[in-house]
């Protein structure tokens, strides 16, 4: 059970939990107080509202999508359960995407080496901007992670080599699947111009 502080009639308790009396708080921090506070409820509205409207809207998606399996006997959706609903006339459209959390396990220090020695046995010339590159992929940031993106943007190298082959199989096996976070988009476009604009749901984005 919390401990709830009873603070004296006519006072209020300020940041270093001591009772000050109403009347020595000045006006313009009791009027501060009070916006503050309102804003703060109604934050806290909006936010149990958006968390109602997600569960809401994922779940009506999973229904429909657990519709069409059994109509048809199939999934509805891509990769991982991606997928996109429109409306009829093309100009509104719900989007779920699912992202993975990504992290590399001890394969990557093989990758690493093995990538070493493909660049030191190749001509040079090129290969110093290659060099740069994978070092800055390999790179750790100020959190001490390695950069997800810029490591398995190298398995997209078309480069015919074993040892280079070998290195892109060690990434893959490095890498785990740490979790997940499902996303919802909505989009309207504009018939007129066929631009197509996400309703925003983020507060620094309206």
């Amino acid at each position: 059970m919390r401990n709830e502080t009873l603070v004296p009639q006519g006072c209020w308790q300020n940041a270093k939990g001591a009772f000050v009396p109403l009347t020595t708080i000045k006006m313009e921090h009791q009027e501060e107080d009070a916006l503050v506070k309102e804003i703060v409820e109604s934050a806290r509205f909006l936010n149990q509202a958006l968390s109602k409207f997600k569960v809401d809207a994922l779940g009506n998606v999973q229904a429909f999508r657990e519709l069409i399996a059994e109509k048809y006997g199939a999934k509805k959706g891509g990769k991982k359960g991606n997928m996109t609903l429109l409306s009829y006339d093309g100009t509104l459209a719900v989007q779920v995407a699912i992202s993975e959390h990504i992290s590399f396990g001890a394969e990557l220090e093989a990758a690493k080496a093995l990538i070493d020695q493909c660049i030191s046995k190749w001509s040079e010339g090129a290969n110093a901007n290659l060099q740069v590159l994978v070092d800055d992929a390999f790179d750790v940031d100020k959190e001490g992670k390695i950069s997800t993106t810029r490591v398995l943007a190298l398995r997209r190298s078309s480069i015919e080599d074993a040892d280079w082959q070998r290195a892109m199989d060690a990434i893959a096996d490095a890498m785990r699947v740490t979790g997940s976070k499902t996303y919802l988009r909505i989009y309207e476009r504009d018939p007129m111009t066929g631009l197509q604009t996400p309703i925003s749901l983020d507060l620094a984005a309206v």
